[in-house]
């Protein structure tokens, strides 16, 4: 900050606090008014984060013990005091206090910057506004009064086949540099899924965090199996003499050995069978292989079989099974 700003600026007034504050003092009605004044708090209102500036510039000197000192001597010496820069007065009376070369400027940081000073900006407004490392959103948004940009996110994509995306499995990504990265795909990662490394984007232009590499997962359909949620679904077709009297059954597993699966006598078809603990596993648990059961019509008939098909259709009761369905159409 130019020594001239110093002179015109009362940073005690905007505080709103007595020359002889404390450090205490300071650091509570800062607290106090960055919450009042926050662009967070605040969405869209050029006054308050102009204000938000003032206060958060006041704070940074007046936190820094060093800062402090040489902002009241400067203070002191009244605020009709002019110079300009390169002038021998400036340097005669600045030079010693703001160590030479002109004395036209003196280093404006945020606290806690290695010079002795207050906790910072960070400490006290980390919690308030869930910053880690400057306060303000931490995806690029406002950071605080010159605080550090975060570097771009970086986006990728890739394509697993349906066991790799169930089982888990780490992946290499070819960069734009030429690099590879090693991405670690969790177990059960869904189709369309986005998967978040931290640190791994583009660098920062003025030294702050490094953006994100955010990978996209895009996953083959199976020729047998269909995800839903934490469960795998499977077509599994009967004949119609197993249906009706019913028979066990052989249904695949996802990566493992067939099951033996029980139908009861008199099983419909679009009956669901449960086989559990055979479905995705994730952090969130654990889901079941759900068989529904499909009869299996014959398209081609002898005429051995036709007969005895007509056979048993005459043996059966005389009912229609959609009686009731249309019954319900009809209101």
């Amino acid at each position: 900050m130019a020594s001239q700003d110093w002179f015109d600026k009362d940073f005690y007034k905007v505080l709103g606090v007595d020359k002889t504050a404390s450090d205490a003092e300071l650091k509570k009605t800062y607290r106090k008014l960055a919450r009042q004044y926050h662009p967070d708090s605040n969405p869209g209102d050029a006054a308050a984060e102009a204000r938000f500036k003032e206060i958060s510039e006041a704070y940074s000197v007046l936190s820094d013990k060093e800062q402090r000192q040489e902002y009241d001597q400067v203070r002191a010496m009244g605020s009709g005091a002019r110079f300009t820069a390169g002038g021998p007065g400036a340097q005669g009376v600045f030079g010693g206090m703001f160590g030479g070369g002109g004395g036209q400027r003196v280093r404006f940081g945020q606290p806690g910057n290695g010079r002795g000073g207050a906790s910072g900006f960070e400490d006290i407004l980390g919690g308030m506004f869930g910053g880690g490392g400057g306060f303000g959103q931490s995806n690029g948004g406002y950071r605080g009064f010159g605080g550090p940009t975060k570097g771009a996110n970086v986006t990728a994509s890739t394509t697993l086949d349906f066991a790799t995306a169930i089982a888990g499995d780490t992946v290499k990504l070819a960069q734009g540099n030429g690099r590879t990265v090693n991405v670690r795909i969790p177990a059960g990662v869904a189709d369309g899924q986005k998967i978040r490394l931290r640190g791994r984007g583009q660098p920062s232009p003025d030294g702050g965090e490094a953006g994100d590499l955010v990978v996209t997962v895009s996953v083959r359909k199976h020729p047998v199996f269909e995800r839903d949620g934490l469960n795998l679904r499977v077509d599994v077709p009967v004949t119609f003499a197993e249906a009706a009297l019913g028979a066990t059954i052989q249904v695949p597993t996802l990566g493992g050995e067939p099951v033996k699966l029980r139908v009861a006598l008199g099983t419909p078809s679009g009956r669901v069978l449960r086989v559990k603990g055979r479905g995705v596993t994730t952090k969130k648990g654990t889901g079941d292989l759900l068989a529904t059961v499909q009869v299996a019509v014959p398209s081609h008939l002898t005429d051995k079989q036709r007969e005895a098909v007509e056979a048993l259709a005459a043996a059966l009761p005389d009912e229609d099974p959609r009686e009731d369905l249309l019954a319900k159409a009809r209101g």
